[in-house]
């Protein structure tokens, strides 16, 4: 007893100071970004890219704009390929030992991300610290230390390539964490590790089943798989019967938004549910609030953020405006420099501020996954509302989905195609189709305009795919667990139709 209270009195210590640094960055953000970039520059000045682009003369963040160009990461990929290699002092400091191999879509091409030191252990590693101190401070009377934090990584084998280490960010993660983490965490390093997905979900449900459970983390489509499991092999009808001490879950990597319903009955009782941004190029928000779907932008992990309005997006020459000229509302696509050696690099992700003082952010979406063939630029939050809207009406519940356009052909309209698994099927598809399409029109002005009398879209149409279509098909690509998922948006059709092929199958 009294090394756990010895323990205790260290961990509200610790909540306590890291609190206070976090209301510091809300209260001087811009002050904290622009120490960022100028430690940032002055730290990679003598690397290769810091040498390209002249990082000792710059002395504003204008310079800084004018000097050092906006990248993707194919762009980048050169650099990576160096750093990879073995080479030193490419666009961080040093050796880089670590890549995260990020394939969080089904696209074949893997990217490399580098993780640096630093950025694993003050941005990855000070952020997991992070999501556990604002819960804490919110619910002080948490049970978070006395119980297990269940963690749910993808395919999580590390592997040799020349003098460095690649894989998912989660076995890098979990490789690096300290032995109390471990103490704390389930399931075992062992079994977290574990490379082919099936084997790795029996020994997990193996482990967990016997533990105090009192949090978990982890992505929701593929955690809802791991309780289900769970609930199947210990044949209780919800978690909270053998966890009844579970109290928060802690998600991110797509939406929650389809997916509340559908854990209210699989958890069995009320817990709290927190929002986290992170990816393998960085960890950026975490919600501050319970209750709320607004995350605290993480201002002092290394990252430093600039942002380019989508309506500026495609322009030769966009606009690009730092954190102070943000407006509330108005939907960035979001670039980073980072402690790991990313510099200007455009993540692919879309947010939208919802506050200012402090800065909070949602996920609107990616750069790349939206529908706009006709000029109706569809946003994935359009869908997850519209698709709220007809699952209520409905009583009825969405698993996963996918969409794309139905181009025009002559003189026929397009179409927008989706496919939805349903957990619950509506008794009417017609009459789904039908509130979805209303309420999509009610969402998005631009929609509305071009399914004004059929001229330009068509009503949407909708397939009911079979049980475990996209669980199938991420299966057959080798791309199971973690972060990995099928685009819900596409302007075109590369992930639409091999899923309707396997559905007739």
């Amino acid at each position: 007893m009294a090394t756990k209270a010895l323990f205790n009195t260290v961990v509200n210590w610790f909540i306590k100071q890291r609190i206070d640094q976090i209301q510091n960055f809300m209260s001087h953000p811009v002050e904290t970004q622009n120490g960022i970039l100028f430690s940032q520059l002055f730290h990679a000045e003598d690397t290769e890219y810091g040498k390209k682009y002249g990082f000792n003369s710059i002395s504003s963040y204008q310079d800084f704009k004018n000097k050092v160009p906006i990248v993707t990461y194919e762009d980048f990929e050169p650099y990576v390929e160096r750093a990879r290699q073995g080479h030193k002092d490419v666009s961080w400091p040093g050796y880089i030992k670590h890549f995260a191999k990020s394939s969080g879509t089904t696209n074949a091409k893997s990217k490399f991300i580098p993780i640096s030191a630093e950025s694993l252990e003050y941005c990855h590693m000070k952020a997991g610290k992070d999501m556990v101190s604002i819960y804490a401070n919110n619910h002080p009377e948490n049970q978070l230390f006395t119980n297990k934090n269940l963690r749910l990584g993808g395919s999580s084998e590390l592997y040799a390539d020349f003098n460095t280490k690649f894989g998912d960010l989660s076995a890098i993660l979990i490789d690096n964490l300290p032995f109390w983490v471990e103490i704390t965490t389930t399931p075992s390093k062992k079994v977290s590790l574990m490379g082919e997905w099936e084997s790795k979900l029996k020994a997990i449900v193996s482990e967990v089943k016997n533990e105090d459970v009192g949090s978990i983390l982890g992505v929701p489509s593929w955690m809802m798989v791991l309780l289900q499991r769970v609930l199947k092999e210990t044949d209780v009808k919800s978690v909270s019967e053998l966890w009844p001490n579970l109290e928060v879950f802690f998600h991110g990597g797509i939406s929650f938004k389809p997916y509340r319903e559908q854990y209210k009955p699989i958890i069995g009782k009320d817990i709290n549910y927190y929002e986290i941004y992170n990816a393998s190029e960085g960890f950026f928000g975490i919600q501050d609030r319970s209750n709320s779907d607004e995350m605290l932008l993480m201002l002092d992990y290394g990252i430093f953020y600039e942002f380019i309005p989508m309506d500026q997006f495609h322009h030769s020459n966009p606009k690009v405006v730092s954190l102070e000229n943000v407006e509330v509302g108005k939907n960035y696509a979001m670039v980073i420099t980072t402690n790991g050696g990313l510099w200007r690099y455009l993540i692919g992700d879309t947010v939208v501020f919802t506050s200012i003082d402090p800065f909070r952010i949602k996920i609107t979406g990616r750069t790349k996954h939206y529908i706009n063939a006709f000029g109706e630029e569809l946003m994935i939050t359009n869908v997850e509302s519209a698709l709220a809207k007809a699952c209520q009406e409905t009583n009825s519940s969405v698993k996963d989905f996918t969409g794309a356009p139905i181009f025009m052909k002559e003189n026929e309209s397009g179409a927008h195609e989706w496919i939805f698994e349903f957990s619950e099927e509506p008794e009417n598809l017609e009459y789904f189709t039908d509130i979805f399409d209303r309420h999509l029109k009610t969402i998005n002005s631009d929609y509305e305009a071009k399914r004004y009398n059929n001229i330009t879209l068509k009503k949407p149409v909708v397939h009911i795919a079979k049980p475990n279509l996209f669980y199938c098909w991420l299966e057959s690509k080798g791309k199971l667990g973690g972060q990995n998922k099928v685009p819900r948006l596409s302007n075109d059709r590369e992930y639409i139709d091999p899923l309707l092929e396997l559905n007739k199958a």
